[in-house]
């Protein structure tokens, strides 16, 4: 079939498993990658997750790769931060996570970095990639390698480094892996701790017949709510499909949105080293940035996406990153994502300070936010615009993603969507009043 050349996103490679691509686009991908990369043999890491058309992906893509003359570190199954961790870990030219994230069955994918597990967006290599695949010209032929590794008893002994989960108080934990991939870590990072362990859909199935695999959709977390509440759990753990975002839910069944979460880790690391930056996406709460300035530290907004804040965080020497969306990243993590340093961290004050994670997050609630609303429009540019025009001067105004506003006592950002006719606002306020006044008058300007 005739690779779709929508498939390539901003950060990634997705779309509808024979439908927009097959196991020749894999192929494809595989040789494309091994010409891209500047060393003539390339050593390239490939994992996948656990979808019933990422194995047939996987072998492609191995093909495509050893007869372009590169050698394969074949990991296996896989989350996507291990792939990247596998990268750095095996000094790797370059890798490849067979995976299409949060997406519904149906869909699959490719989640690529270069060495040092420097992410290939579309920006910074795709669009070549792209290119290579769809006229299918390549440079280079050779006859690679496979070898296959086993990083994941790293990876673990990695993220427990500093943590001693048997010596902290014992915490009632229930964590859900959504029948993804993740799963496979739960029982190696918990093996030797005294934690109590209620583990939801552990079972590996790629059609995820419980729910999909996006912590970000409400229903999705209804199973877990209901068990931290049967349970009288002291904390939840919602992983995606690829398992490089996690939510969190307190003990009283609230999801604890992921800003907060940045404010928490952010006063944690700057209690011990003041003076450090973090970075938070410009859809976060003031309230990062305010816990930064109090602790002595500096936080920089970011353009939303872990393509431009991975980057930012290398140029700006950033020791804690996190998005709205749950991913969370440290340099000491090699500037990627790393859900169980949170996770580990989280456990560690609760356990240090004898007190619930409602009671930890408490102090940074201190504004009332809209969520994330959308609007389907037409001209997306031209609402934009609009918009800049009717509150020029009346605030501060951003440009960095979207359009955002700030003024005294609430701030509004509208952006417009890559792969839709859509808007997307957020707005955030001092107080409830003043949010629904704005929301509504926002909503007004949107919906005309």
């Amino acid at each position: 079939m005739k690779t779709n050349p929508e498939i390539f996103k901003a950060y990634d490679i997705r779309g509808i498993f024979n439908q927009d691509m097959d196991e020749e686009t894999a192929y494809l991908v595989g040789r494309s990658f091994v010409d891209f990369l500047k060393p003539k043999n390339p050593k390239i890491v490939v994992g996948m997750d656990n979808r019933d058309s990422s194995l047939m992906l996987h072998k492609s893509l191995i093909k495509g790769i050893v007869e372009g003359g590169g050698t394969v570190f074949d990991i296996g199954m896989a989350t996507t931060p291990l792939c990247y961790f596998s990268v750095v870990n095996l000094k790797a030219d370059g890798g490849i996570n067979v995976t299409a994230s949060h997406n519904p069955p149906k869909y699959n994918g490719f989640k690529i970095t270069k060495e040092k597990a420097i992410p290939v967006g579309i920006d910074s290599g795709l669009k070549e990639i792209k290119q290579s695949v769809l006229k299918q010209e390549f440079k280079r032929k050779g006859k690679g390698k496979v070898i296959k590794k086993d990083t994941k008893p790293d990876y673990v002994k990695f993220n427990l480094n500093g943590f001693n989960l048997n010596k902290q108080k014992q915490l009632n934990l229930i964590i859900d892996t959504a029948n993804a991939v993740p799963g496979i870590l739960i029982p190696k990072f918990f093996k030797n701790s005294n934690c109590k362990i209620t583990h939801l859909f552990s079972k590996l199935d790629g059609t995820f017949p419980n729910h999909s695999p996006n912590p970000l959709i409400k229903e999705n977390l209804d199973s877990i709510i209901k068990e931290v509440l049967n349970k009288k759990a002291d904390l939840g753990i919602a992983f995606d499909g690829d398992g490089d975002r996690v939510l969190f839910i307190d003990e009283k069944g609230e999801v604890i949105p992921s800003d907060l979460i940045i404010a928490l880790i952010t006063e944690i690391i700057l209690k011990k080293k003041p003076g450090q930056k973090i970075i938070y996406d410009i859809r976060s709460s003031n309230i990062v940035k305010e816990v930064a300035q109090k602790n002595k530290g500096k936080a920089l907004g970011s353009k939303i996406g872990h393509s431009f804040i991975k980057a930012a965080m290398r140029k700006n020497n950033v020791v804690f990153a996190g998005e709205l969306s749950g991913h969370y990243y440290y340099k000491e993590h090699y500037y990627c994502e790393a859900p169980f340093a949170v996770l580990f961290t989280i456990m560690k004050e609760m356990s240090d300070k004898n007190t619930t994670l409602s009671e930890l997050i408490k102090p940074y609630r201190k504004y009332f936010d809209s969520g994330e609303i959308n609007f389907e429009v037409k001209d997306k540019k031209r609402v934009l615009i609009s918009l800049e025009n009717k509150f020029k001067g009346e605030g501060k105004i951003s440009k960095l993603d979207g359009l955002r506003v700030d003024f005294t006592d609430w701030w509004f950002l509208v952006r417009a969507s890559n792969t839709e006719p859509v808007i997307r606002l957020v707005i955030e306020a001092k107080d409830k009043e003043t949010l629904d006044q704005k929301t509504h008058l926002l909503s007004d300007i949107l919906h005309s």
